[in-house]
C-alpha cells in the first residue's frame, strides 16, 4: 500500500478499467469463488477488500466481537460489504440509509438497527453548505443511544464525507474510531476538534486493501460467510447509464457492466468478469443479493450461508 506507483484505475490513473479485457500482472488474480456466477464474483473485488481493510484490518478500525458500528450507506457497495462483517464478526451495525426500499434490503442481511436518515430529516449542513449545524449532530447521537439502549458506537464507518464526518466525529464514543475510506460529498472536512481530542477518539484512515487483505477478504466469500450484493448488472455499452444512476441514487451501489454481452449475463470468457483484484475498476454490486450460483460445487460453510432476502 505505500508503493508510490501503486494506483486505482480510473481514480489515480487517467485510464480505466471499462474493456472487454485488460492485462493484469499474476499476482493480481485471485481465485473465483466456485458458487458464485461471473457477474457475482466480479462485483466484490473492489468494495469487498477496501470494507475488510477498513473496518477489520489492523489497519484499520481492527473490529471486535462486541463493537457497535455506525454504517454510513449500509445498503450499497461498501456499506453492504460493512453491514456482513459486523454481522459475522460479532458485532452490532447500526445502520443509515436513505430510503425504506434500502432499509430493507438492511434487514435482509440481518441487521436490525436502522436509521432512515431522508425520513428522518437530517439535515447537518445550512442551505449554503457553509455552516453545520451541531443540534443535528445531537439528534442523531440521542437516536443511536435510542437503539442501542444507551450506548454509542465504537466505531463509524466513514466514506461520505464533507456532508457526514462533523456528525461522525460527534456521535462516536469516548475513545471510539472513525474510520474513514473516501469522500464521496466533498473532500475539505469538517469538525469540532474539542469532541475528538478530548474524548481522546481517533481518525484512521484507510485505502483500498494490500495483498493479504484482499486474499482474506476474497476468502470470506469463498467461505459463504460474506456475499455479493448486487441488483443488476448493465452492458458495457450502457455504462453511462450506470454512473448516472449511482449519481442520482436510483442503485443501492455502483452496479457493474458486463462485457462481450448481448444480455445481462456476462460471458465467461470475458476479463472483465474475470477473477482480479482489479485496483479501482468498476465493479457490480449493488442492491438485494443476488442468490444465483453457478454449476461449481458448494462446501458445508457455503451451503450454510444464511437467507438474504
Amino acid at each position: 500500500m505505500m508503493d508510490p506507483q501503486q494506483r486505482i484505475w480510473g481514480f489515480e490513473t487517467n485510464f480505466g478499467g471499462l474493456a472487454e479485457l485488460a492485462v493484469v500482472k499474476a499476482n493480481q488474480l485471485m481465485p473465483k469463488p466456485t458458487h458464485l456466477t461471473w457477474e457475482e464474483a466480479a462485483s466484490p473485488g473492489l468494495v469487498n477488500s477496501t470494507a475488510y481493510r477498513q473496518l477489520i484490518s489492523r489497519n484499520g478500525a481492527h473490529m471486535k466481537l462486541g463493537d457497535r458500528v455506525l454504517i454510513w450507506g449500509a445498503s450499497g457497495g461498501l456499506g453492504s460489504y460493512a453491514t456482513q462483517m459486523a454481522l459475522a464478526g460479532g458485532a452490532t451495525p447500526v445502520c443509515v440509509v436513505s430510503s425504506p426500499e434500502k432499509a430493507d434490503l438492511c434487514r435482509a442481511m440481518g441487521a436490525e438497527l436502522i436509521i432512515d436518515r431522508s425520513a428522518e430529516g437530517y439535515r447537518f449542513w445550512n442551505e449554503d453548505g457553509t455552516a453545520q449545524d451541531p443540534s443535528e449532530w445531537q439528534r442523531l447521537g440521542k437516536r443511536i443511544r435510542d437503539l442501542t439502549g444507551g450506548h454509542d458506537v465504537d466505531i463509524v464507518f466513514e466514506h461520505p464525507g464533507r456532508e457526514t464526518f462533523g456528525a461522525s466525529v460527534y456521535v462516536a464514543r469516548k475513545g471510539g474510531t472513525i474510520a474513514t475510506c473516501a469522500s464521496t460529498s466533498g473532500y475539505l472536512h469538517e469538525y469540532d476538534n474539542r469532541y475528538l481530542w478530548m474524548n481522546l477518539k481517533r481518525i484512521v484512515s484507510s485505502h483500498f486493501a494490500n495483498y493479504r487483505e484482499a486474499w482474506e477478504a476474497n476468502e470470506l466469500i469463498d467461505r459463504g460467510l460474506i456475499h455479493p450484493t448486487l441488483s443488476r448488472t448493465y452492458r458495457l455499452e450502457d455504462v453511462g447509464q450506470a454512473a448516472l444512476d449511482v449519481h442520482g441514487s436510483r442503485t443501492s451501489a455502483r452496479p457493474p457492466s458486463t462485457c462481450t454481452a448481448t444480455s445481462t449475463r456476462a460471458r465467461s470468457g470475458s476479463s472483465r468478469s474475470r477473477r482480479r483484484r482489479a485496483s479501482g475498476s468498476p465493479t457490480r454490486r449493488s442492491g438485494r443479493p443476488s442468490r444465483r450460483r453457478s454449476t461449481g460445487s458448494a462446501t458445508p460453510e457455503q451451503r450454510r450461508r444464511p437467507p438474504l432476502g
